[in-house]
């Protein structure tokens, strides 16, 4: 079973995330911001993985900590679900649009984190969120799930649609990028014989 949980506290945050990598995308995502949490819903939703994510932080200093602490978490259950990377495709695209906004997202569940980031927003906020903590996260979530991801927004006008179009294109990759390769179910998708 391709499953994780992961248990995370600092002083700044305290965060539990379980993933099912094999299940239909339901979701219980609950961590005291409401923006970032119809985010996450968005990624379970359309990666078909199941994820349910518990956590609290100093969100009376400001929302960074528990974004970033849950993108580390998130990415090392990730990682952990995918155990060797036996049998998975390895990497996964998608062309994403949201009305104005549209997304291409290209990834490789390499074991080699970085990423690439050409989204920009036309406002620093949306609602009440910090637009600069969806790159935080994806950094975060890049970097400890040991993914090459690329993201870059190709129009979009209206920061909440190019936010979720973001989410939603990494979604639909993963979705790509985990699965079963039938072709391939018993090796490693590398030359090396490792990711």
């Amino acid at each position: 079973m391709r499953q994780a949980t992961i248990t995370r506290k600092t002083a700044e945050t305290d965060i539990s995330v379980t993933v099912n990598l094999d299940g239909t995308g339901t979701y219980d995502n609950a961590t005291g911001i409401g923006f970032f949490d119809h985010m996450l819903d968005q990624l379970a939703r359309h990666s078909l993985i199941d994820m349910t994510i518990r956590a609290t932080g100093d969100l009376h200093i400001d929302d960074h900590h528990t974004v970033e602490d849950t993108g580390i978490a998130l990415g090392q259950a990730l990682a952990q679900a995918l155990g060797d990377k036996r049998g998975i495709r390895r990497y996964g695209e998608c062309h994403l649009p949201m009305d104005d906004a549209q997304i291409r997202c290209a990834l490789d569940l390499s074991g080699r984190p970085y990423l690439v980031w050409n989204v920009e927003f036309p406002t620093a906020q949306i609602g009440r969120f910090d637009s600069e903590l969806v790159r935080e996260f994806f950094q975060a979530f890049a970097t400890h799930g040991g993914i090459t991801l690329h993201l870059d927004r190709l129009h979009g006008l209206n920061s909440h649609h190019i936010a979720e179009a973001a989410f939603k294109a990494v979604a639909r990759a993963l979705r790509l990028a985990v699965e079963t390769d039938p072709r391939k179910a018993d090796a490693i998708p590398s030359t090396k014989g490792a990711l």
